[in-house]
């Protein structure tokens, strides 16, 4: 607990974090880049199964959203797959967030934010708790049963020139209960540059001093594995050393 910061301030939730299973002889591994190798899977029957499975799924998942997305915007559907996403940097957590102790404070679960990379896919359990940011201010995303809550990436706000806004979201978990919850990342592969696509509408009127970390996804320069690092090194603070 209070081991992850959201701008700054630690989170109200725990949790266990999964990414692509990488043994030592992949080239990935072998050449030490951060965010690649084996997981730690705890002594459960049947967890690093189920794990590894949820994993392949999603990941195939992510790339029939991803194609959609293409087809959106009048671009081949296996575009981002050509070019961003043939090798992508998959990322799985599961989150347990406790009761709120002040339900009427300004603790979060998790605060606000966005997702870094293209797309999150996520599970939600019955409790909700889960808001995100509109034009008219914070609304509520109740869970549905049998439906996955979907949100873009800051990458993919970039690709688009802003026609994909990256969604601010934010969690306080005011059922008294443990609310769980299973985000899947889909985002691009570690060592993939994100320049603006060609299309035919573009909005970029982002004000980011208004944004939740007063940047813009617009001005960065450098690789996806740039830009999650240094995500990283302030959601993290003692992997800020390992990492950069």
């Amino acid at each position: 607990m209070d081991g992850e910061l959201t701008s700054g301030k630690p989170d109200l939730k725990e949790g266990i974090y999964f990414g692509e299973e990488l043994d030592i002889t992949h080239p990935s591994v072998q050449a030490e880049l951060p965010m690649h190798g084996a997981n730690l899977f705890p002594d459960i029957p049947q967890f690093r199964e189920t794990i590894l499975e949820y994993l392949s799924v999603m990941t195939d998942l992510g790339h029939i959203v991803m194609s959609e997305i293409a087809l959106s915007l009048e671009l081949d559907a296996d575009y981002f797959r050509d070019r961003y996403t043939n090798d992508p940097l998959i990322l799985f957590r599961i989150f347990n967030y406790p009761a709120d102790p002040q339900p009427l404070g300004e603790s979060w679960g998790v605060g606000e934010h966005t997702d870094y990379g293209l797309l999150t896919i996520l599970k939600q359990d019955h409790l909700g708790g889960l808001q995100v940011k509109s034009k008219s201010g914070w609304i509520e995303a109740p869970p549905i049963p049998n439906s996955f809550v979907c949100n873009i990436g800051d990458m993919l706000d970039r690709l688009t020139g802003g026609f994909y806004r990256s969604t601010p979201h934010r969690v306080k978990n005011l059922s008294g209960c443990d609310r769980v919850s299973f985000p899947f990342f889909f985002d691009p592969s570690f060592d993939a540059e994100l320049h603006p696509i060609e299309i035919k509408e573009r909005s970029i009127s982002e004000d980011k001093n208004e944004r939740w970390d007063q940047t813009s996804v617009h001005e960065f320069h450098g690789t996806y594995g740039d830009y999650v690092l240094g995500k990283v090194a302030k959601v993290f603070p003692e992997l800020r050393q390992k990492v950069l």
